[in-house]
């Protein structure tokens, strides 16, 4: 999707891919709660109390069975999916004489030379730790302050992306850069992070306004501020992934592949902030989001217009023909 039309809608490609991904999002913990949540109170802790051990080995195959439905569906659609790349003619992309901004004065022989690709990568990291965050523990959150339907918070989280992303695709590069994007992202992210620590979780002042007038049901503000994350996290990825891919030419592919592994961040900082969680407060634990957010804004200011790892005049001396001729 980077690398298909120019490079300064890049991430105008990826935030339509996003808007697709999002309204899964929103409506698969509805669809969830439809199947698996539905009379759940007859499995409370004090019913189950007062069944015989049979009685209750019964009520757990009951609930386990509700699992196996939903999954064969998902496998029926993979293996759909599967088919429809196996034989669709998707051409493959020659991206070897791609130079972008970062045209390189001498050949570059590992991908690992590529300042913004190595720094997109640990942005990315950090991202996906903050965008499952703000996705996965709000429900637990919601649960801890007593909200009766947490297992429908997740979907607060997407809408506010998906109105994120459909924001990105109406002002990027029309009115804003990819790179103010990513910056205007990590400054919400600080802000709404700092809203989850500082808020109340007894008052719903801010879910009111925004969302009282549709008949949404109304939340805590400190729990609102986590479901904005998701208006900040939508254009973070859509706007990495063409600055780190800038200038890679032949090793596109590659560093295409290590950006991927950056969802690492996803299975790293979330259970971090659950240890923190159990040992502190689930509120006060979000402060582990700044030092993300900060992760993602240095590199939004900073790291992406890095060249080499060396600096600019050691590299016009290594590559000026009297330096040349002394080697």
């Amino acid at each position: 999707m980077v690398v298909i039309g120019p490079r300064k809608s890049a991430a105008v490609r990826i935030g339509f891919m996003g808007v697709a991904n999002k309204f899964a999002g929103i409506l698969s913990p509805l669809v969830f709660t439809a199947l698996m949540l539905q009379g759940i109170d007859r499995y409370s802790d004090a019913n189950l109390q007062m069944m015989s051990q049979t009685q209750r080995a019964v009520a757990f195959d009951q609930l386990a069975n509700r699992l196996v439905v939903p999954y064969i569906v998902m496998a029926v659609v993979l293996v759909f999916l599967s088919a429809m790349i196996k034989f669709s003619p998707l051409p493959e992309l020659n991206t070897d004489n791609d130079e972008g901004v970062f045209a390189t004065r001498t050949e570059r022989t590992s991908v690992l030379q590529f300042p913004q690709l190595v720094l997109g990568a640990i942005a990315l990291f950090f991202y996906v730790g903050v965008e499952v965050m703000a996705g996965d523990t709000i429900g637990l959150y919601g649960k801890s302050l007593g909200i009766s339907f947490f297992g429908k918070l997740t979907s607060y989280t997407m809408a506010f992306m998906v109105i994120g992303y459909l924001v990105g695709i109406v002002t990027i590069p029309r009115i804003i850069k990819q790179e103010t994007a990513l910056v205007i992202s990590a400054v919400l992210g600080l802000v709404f992070s700092a809203g989850v620590l500082l808020s109340s979780t007894g008052s719903t002042g801010i879910s009111n306004s925004l969302l009282g007038w549709i008949g949404v049901s109304s939340i805590p503000n400190s729990v609102m501020f986590v479901a904005l994350l998701g208006f900040a996290n939508a254009m973070v990825w859509p706007t990495i992934w063409p600055l780190a891919l800038d200038g890679l030419g032949k090793f596109t592919k590659i560093g295409s592949a290590i950006l991927i592994m950056a969802i690492a961040g996803g299975a790293t900082i979330p259970p971090l902030y659950g240890v923190l969680s159990d040992s502190h407060s689930p509120q006060g634990s979000y402060w582990i989001l700044l030092p993300c957010y900060v992760a993602i804004l240095l590199y939004a200011v900073w790291g992406h217009k890095i060249q080499s790892w060396k600096s600019e005049r050691t590299t016009d001396l290594e590559t000026s023909p009297l330096a040349a001729g002394h080697r």
